[in-house]
């Protein structure tokens, strides 16, 4: 069961008739699509509960600040639903549909809405163009959820990419085993494609919990049954706003990852989006010792994250803060090939949130 309308979810929230009437505009612009499961993951006497953040809509949606695009994806679109800013890397933007419409998601303009002009349209186009630029070592399909389409279309994708011999592995991003987790736990037609070709390619899935409570029986019997079919699971977190913006939460969810195998990934700074930016982004300095200090909680093993903006320049990793409050940065992936590498020390305001 899925929740789509603010009246429905009103009986499980207890939401006043006032906060149905403001939310309902809200929801008619960024549509709203919670499941059962993780609807039930909410506190419904807390209305500041870290869960019901992600999932379900607020009034700082409304505002107009903020940019739909913030890393640059428009211009890196070499063919309808492909991507291709860094050169081992394609990105196809397989779906624009997810089992949940996270309000902090950074592709707010095509999730659930009007974004299928945005996906992936001829699929043996993408499919030769990655052919023929063997420079890609890696392809990221993502959405929308990848493993939201049909398992006849995981297996056409797969098919296609495993013989490609340039390629080292491919990812599929994906929030379904922490949102939707049973589509992977009764699904073993899935997981079988996923052994059937992880055995002629490496397959990583690249997932998102954000906060400790997302970790739960059923999350973890789904990432359970990703690793027994031979796939990499790692895992991403965004940097949130009264999610996760203290070193004990953000340090436990961390610790939690590492001991059921999802290993963290990245951390990863809440981009300037609008219906995002004004009620989801924690400054920059402010972040920075958030993450060390979530990292100190670690073991050895633990510590092997970066905390990184994904930026239209590049993928910039935040190092350190110097003793005049600007940011030391590194250029962990980049947009232009000669600025990998490369340190800047940036100009970085008390309040600031992201670079210009």
């Amino acid at each position: 069961m899925f929740y789509r309308s603010v009246t429905k979810l009103a009986q499980k929230l207890h939401l006043t008739q006032e906060e149905i009437d403001r939310l309902e505009p809200i929801v008619a612009k960024y549509p709203m699509q919670i499941p059962a499961y993780y609807l039930n993951l909410i506190d419904p006497n807390d209305p500041e509960d870290p869960i019901r953040k992600m999932a379900v809509p607020s009034f700082f949606e409304a505002q107009k600040d903020g940019s739909f695009d913030t890393s640059g994806e428009h211009e890196n679109t070499v063919l309808p639903g492909l991507q291709h800013k860094y050169g081992q890397t394609a990105l196809i933007l397989s779906t624009s549909k997810c089992a949940m419409y996270c309000r902090h998601c950074f592709r707010k303009r095509l999730v659930g809405g009007d974004g299928d002009k945005e996906i992936a349209a001829n699929f043996e186009a993408i499919i030769d163009y990655i052919r023929r630029h063997t420079e890609i070592t890696n392809v990221l399909i993502s959405g929308g959820d990848s493993l939201l389409i049909a398992n006849a279309m995981v297996r056409r994708y797969l098919s296609a990419l495993t013989p490609m011999k340039h390629l080292d592995f491919i990812r599929f991003g994906t929030r379904i085993p922490v949102t939707f987790p049973r589509r992977v736990n009764e699904n073993p037609e899935l997981v079988g494609i996923f052994k059937e070709f992880g055995a002629k390619k490496q397959i990583c899935i690249v997932t998102q919990f954000n906060h400790p409570r997302e970790i739960t029986g059923q999350s973890v019997k789904a990432v359970k049954a990703l690793r027994s079919a031979g796939m990499i699971v790692k895992n991403q977190t965004v940097l949130l706003r009264g999610v996760n913006d203290d070193a004990h939460t953000l340090g436990t969810l961390l610790r939690k990852l590492t001991a059921i195998g999802c290993m963290p990934y990245y951390i990863f700074q809440c981009r300037p989006v609008k219906g995002v930016k004004g009620g989801f982004q924690v400054p920059l300095r402010e972040g920075y010792h958030i993450v060390e200090a979530a990292k100190a909680m670690q073991n050895g093993f633990g510590k092997h994250l970066h905390y990184c903006m994904s930026h239209p320049t590049g993928k910039i990793e935040l190092l350190g803060v110097t003793e005049t409050g600007d940011m030391v940065t590194k250029y962990h992936e980049a947009a232009d090939p000669s600025d990998y590498g490369k340190l800047v020390v940036r100009k970085t305001e008390s309040d600031q949130c992201w670079y210009n």
